[in-house]
């Protein structure tokens, strides 16, 4: 398996989003052109002419998704794929960039395990694939500090979670029910009252509060503890080895299939992405800061974005068994039927791309396509 090591020891940032289970029945974007309609691609990075003119990439404008960001802001990705031009699109919501990939307006995704997950399974393994990991860590139980001191405090206060099934609502209920609490899944309420809430709005409720803290990912934990909050918990703390996905790279079957030379060059954008990440750690942090820039209208600030960048992992590895077990807690807390999960990995082209690059080539925890 390929490293997937600290920013403190790596230099290295990533992105990822907190991203919802449960999906929308709308669709999102207009349905993609055949190919047979587009003119023919250019040559690529090196020299080979790719089969599509155009790829469509969805990402979140969050740190937990800085291979996206960095991938972009420098032109990394885009040079691997030479004259195949990136149509970037930018979501707010897992759900949304879920129907923009079934509904044909998506070709890649920058997205979390949660809706990856639901992804595969409404489409009964007929839609996506993961093929690449992306981002592990960001993750931080943020509470108000005169309030909350102790975890067991936590039993008969607000705490906000990104979305119902969301990745971090999946995990807050894992952890409140192994501390033997219940909570209805639909509802929120029980011992612990959990409140789903925008990552946009969540830091002005915490100021003004009506939430007693946050189970939430970067960037938005740490603006909380900017704004006087203390981070109760690390997510990474509860995981085998300190590692958990938190952002794969996703893509639909069907570009797969037809597009396989335009995938390969993608994941060679993203993998040389990451190196370029971990060799310059600050001048990485500064590019994602940009693209946040252009996305948000103004930079976070160094108190929010130095902390924040420490906190995650960037890696190719998919951390295939840690969604798994993300599966898992969501059948656990109700949110979901049992899945099977079998198929929802096609890691061949990123391991052609590790193997070529002289690096180990990552698992799929047995849950790879056949």
């Amino acid at each position: 398996m390929s490293a997937a090591r600290p920013l403190t020891t790596l230099r290295a940032i990533a992105v990822t989003a907190a991203l919802p289970l449960l999906l929308t029945a709308c669709g999102y974007g207009s349905e993609a052109k055949k190919d047979e309609d587009k003119p023919a691609a250019a040559a690529s990075a090196d020299g080979k002419k790719l089969s599509a003119s155009e790829v469509r990439v969805g990402y979140f404008p969050n740190l937990t998704h800085a291979t996206a960001l960095v991938g972009l802001q420098e032109g990394l990705i885009q040079k691997e794929l030479g004259g195949t031009t990136i149509k970037p699109q930018s979501f707010n919501a897992g759900p949304s960039e879920i129907e923009a990939l079934n509904g044909g307006s998506l070709d890649i995704g920058f997205i979390g395990p949660s809706p990856s997950i639901n992804g595969y399974v409404k489409s009964k393994g007929s839609n996506l694939r993961i093929i690449s990991g992306s981002a592990s860590g960001g993750v931080k139980l943020v509470v108000n500090p005169d309030k909350i001191k102790t975890l067991d405090d936590l039993k008969g206060k607000k705490i906000a979670t990104p979305q119902k099934g969301n990745t971090q609502d999946v995990a807050f209920l894992n952890w409140i029910a192994e501390k033997g609490w219940s909570v209805d899944p639909e509802s929120g309420k029980g011992d612990v009252s959990v409140v789903r809430t925008d990552n946009k709005v969540t830091p002005d409720a915490f100021k003004q509060g009506s939430i007693d803290g946050a189970w939430v990912p970067e960037p938005t934990a740490s603006k909380l503890v900017s704004d006087g909050g203390s981070v109760l918990l690390d997510e990474t703390d509860l995981w085998p080895d300190k590692k958990f996905v938190i952002t794969n790279v996703i893509v639909s079957q069907k570009f797969l299939k037809e597009h396989a030379d335009v995938v390969e060059a993608f994941l060679r954008g993203t993998v040389k992405t990451n190196e370029w990440i971990n060799a310059n750690s600050d001048k990485a942090k500064e590019s994602a800061n940009a693209k946040l820039a252009a996305e948000g209208g103004k930079p976070l600030d160094a108190k929010v974005i130095d902390p924040a960048w420490k906190s995650i992992l960037v890696t190719d590895d998919p951390l295939a068994s840690t969604l798994k077990s993300q599966a898992d807690y969501a059948v656990k807390a109700k949110l979901i039927e049992q899945p099977d999960l079998a198929g929802i990995y096609d890691l061949t082209l990123l391991n052609k791309v590790l193997k070529a690059a002289g690096k180990p080539e990552v698992s799929d925890a047995g849950l790879g396509a056949k």
